[in-house]
């Protein structure tokens, strides 16, 4: 599969922890849509609900997002998933998305907590194996301290990042973005990943 990754979106699936307090001095996980965009602010309706402005680096990076299969993703890939514990304990993917390669080793992999859902984990690892079950497909995710199988049904949300700029950033653009928090509250961000063609990040 071709890579389609610039320098400037390498750090889009750089996530870690969990969703801090408004004054925490730590990253804010964004999720929403674009009402406005005045010089370098960004406001968006965050998916519960909140309208935030955003301050936008001079730098900013911008990608967009592009829709992907199991068929663009192969043993040896990073990859990150999403999931939800059925009862009988079995992970089940909600998204899934397929790291470039220069994030290996930059996106700390393993088994976290996550914020997607309320109760989901996100698997960052390498990609193992995938074998075809009566559910979809299960694949199999490596990292230094272990291993976790997912189940991948049909219809899974699947998706990697491609170059973009700040045209992407229109009213009406879902994105997703890591928000630095000042102790004033105030946000900035330095990276933005943006929907393309309809595609939104999935993450």
């Amino acid at each position: 599969m071709k890579k389609l990754i610039g320098i400037g979106t390498l750090v889009l699936f750089a996530l870690l922890g969990t969703l801090p307090e408004a004054r925490a001095a730590t990253p804010l996980r964004v999720r929403g849509t674009i009402t406005a965009l005045e010089g370098a602010v960004l406001a968006v309706k965050s998916r519960d609900g909140r309208d935030l402005q955003i301050n936008l680096a001079d730098n900013l990076a911008v990608s967009g997002t592009r829709a992907i299969t199991m068929a663009d993703i192969k043993p040896g890939d990073y990859v990150g998933s999403a999931t939800m514990k059925r009862p009988d304990g079995t992970l089940v993917a909600i998204e899934v998305h397929l790291f470039p390669a220069a994030l290996r080793g930059v996106v700390a992999e393993g088994h976290i907590p996550w914020d997607l859902e309320p109760g989901s984990m996100m698997t960052n690892a390498t990609l193992e194996a995938v074998v075809q079950t009566a559910g979809g497909r299960e694949i199999t995710l490596q990292y230094k301290d272990g291993s976790q199988k997912i189940l991948v049904p049909e219809g899974t949300p699947m998706a990697t990042t491609v170059p973009g700029d700040r045209s992407l950033l229109v009213p009406g653009a879902y994105v997703f973005l890591v928000a630095q928090v000042a102790p004033d509250g105030k946000l900035s961000a330095a990276r933005i990943q943006a929907s393309k063609d309809g595609v939104k990040p999935p993450q």
